[in-house]
Parts: structure tokens; sequence; C-alpha cells
């Protein structure tokens, strides 16, 4: 299969390029290297893929690259992911989120893309208050805080809006909290990634609130196995909650990190306040991915750690 992924050199999508490479298929990693990192795809590149320098909002640049390598599944990974950044400036979160989303579309449909996969986010996009069901399923009508969350949303109306004008098949996968290889800590990083690079230079992690905030902590393997299913399942359509179906609490990676580290109780969190926009809990409910796709999680949080802290230590 010839494959496309946008944002092909960050933190999942060079994972996922790696994996399309283990099955045999021919990628072209999209990314404008603003977050993502040539060295992710390293490996990749030696192996036969390909990378194409630009930003996901040229929509020129976009449609010379998908007229050029003429992809069959697209992969859209490419995404403005900081919460506060989004916070701070939602017409920028608005420019990468939904404009470039809408720019792969009207790139695929052109090409004659048979099926696009797109990223949203499981926690971000529901929000809570007393309606948001735990652990939430994907009927939940999305009330997102954050800006970040609200343009998730409004890309995933726009992959609806292709397949019922166009007839392109998309399907939108919202992950849970994603980690493992390649995440920088230093980075758009998640807390496992943080708190495992504060870990080996000796540092306590740093706590926003009381530490009881809860997300579904998912292994950046796991999202790419996922990904393959979506694309590959003839009839998969909409949005599919993509976790674990376990919810931690920050405190709970705290010692699962521990324990994957082997260190004892002086590993100890400082607390800051709460940061806006923060969800205080997220918990997702995966019997759509488990039923439909046939996906499950395999990869344990403390084993996940243990892959994360090997890749940080090289």
């Amino acid at each position: 299969m010839r494959a496309l992924v946008t944002g092909g050199a960050g933190f999942i999508g060079s994972n996922l390029v790696d994996g399309l490479l283990d099955r045999g298929d021919e990628v072209l990693a999209v990314d404008d290297l603003s977050t993502g990192r040539r060295s992710n795809l390293e490996s990749a590149l030696a192996r036969g893929a390909e990378l194409a320098e630009l930003d996901v909002r040229d929509a020129d640049a976009l449609g010379a690259a998908f007229a050029r390598s003429r992809p069959e599944a697209v992969f859209h990974l490419a995404a403005q992911i900081d919460v506060r950044r989004s916070l701070d400036d939602p017409a920028f979160d608005a420019s990468v989120n939904v404009l470039g989303t809408i720019n792969v579309l009207e790139a695929a449909r052109s090409a004659g893309v048979e099926r696009v996969v797109n990223t949203s986010t499981g926690g971000a996009i529901y929000g809570e208050d007393d309606g948001v069901p735990m652990p939430t399923p994907e009927t939940t009508p999305p009330r997102p805080m954050a800006a970040y969350g609200q343009s998730k949303q409004c890309a995933e109306l726009y992959c609806a809006w292709a397949e019922r004008l166009y007839g392109l098949r998309a399907v939108t996968l919202r992950y849970g909290n994603v980690y493992g290889p390649r995440q920088d800590p230093a980075g758009e990083a998640g807390v496992i990634a943080i708190f495992a690079g504060r870990l080996l230079r000796g540092q306590r992690p740093v706590i926003f609130g009381s530490g009881t905030a809860t997300r579904d902590y998912t292994f950046v393997g796991d999202i790419v196995r996922a990904n393959l299913l979506a694309a590959e399942h003839p009839s998969a359509g909409g949005a599919y909650n993509i976790g674990t179906g376990v919810e931690s609490s920050v405190l709970d990676v705290v010692d699962a990190l521990r324990e994957a580290a082997g260190v004892d109780g002086s590993f100890e969190p400082v607390h800051e306040a709460v940061r806006l926009g923060e969800l205080q809990r997220s918990s997702l409910d995966v019997t759509r991915a488990r039923d439909e796709l046939g996906f499950r999680a395999d990869v344990a949080l403390v084993d996940g750690m243990r892959a994360t802290l090997a890749a940080l230590r090289g």
C-alpha cells in the first residue's frame, strides 16, 4: 500500500511510519519539522521512506505532494497539540488543526485517496461536567473546554462533511494520552515523558493540582496498531475512542514510574496550582473500537514506562 503520514516526523507519526514500513508499505512522511524531528525518521528514511518538508496549511505544496505520491491511504496526525498554546492563541490553533485538516481532505479528494484516518483527542473533546458519563462513549456530545479540543471537534466535522459530499472514506481515532519512545520530555510532551525526563535528571516531578486528575494513558505501539486496523477495516467510519479503558491518576503515573525505574520513594512530586483548561477527569469507553475494529490495547502502564525510560536513556 502507498501511504502518506502527515506529522510523520513527530512522536506518534514516526512510530506509525515504522509500523507501515514493517509490513512493506511505501511511505511518504509530511512534516514542517516545527515540532517533529528528522532524527525520528532516520531509520525509516534508510529503509526507503521519503520526507516532504512542508506545512499542511500550504494547500498548494500539500496538493503537489499528494499528486506525486498518489497515496491509497492517508494518516493525518499533523496538529497543534499544546492545550496551553491553544488558549493563548486560538486562531493559530485553528489554522493548523482546522484549515490544515481541510487542506488534507481536499488534497486527498483530488488524488483519489481511498481512506483517510484522522487523529483526534479522546480527552479534550468531551470536556467535563455533570452530563459527561464516565467512562465516556463516542455518543457523548462534545463540550470541549480548551480551544485545542474545539478545533479537533471542528476537524472531525469536516471529515464527516467530506464523506457526505464527496464519498471520501474517513475515520477518526480519538486517542487517550499517548506516551512512549520518541516523545520529547522537553517539547510538547505528555506527563509521562516529562516525568521520565525529570527522573533521569535526578529532579522531582511537578504536579499541577492534587495529582488526582485522571487520564487513559496509552502506549504508542498500541496507537500504531489502531491506525492500521482503522485503515484496513472496510466499513469503519465515524469516531472511535482509542485507549486502554483504564483510568489512571497522575499519582498513579508517579508510582508506576518508580516501579519501572526501580527507585524508592525519593521521587516525590512537587505540587503547583491547577492550570486553566486542564481536565480533572478523563476516562474513555473503548467498547466500539474493540467490537468493530478488533482493537485492544496490549501494553500495561509499567511496561510502557520501561520502554519509554529505555528510549530516553538511549
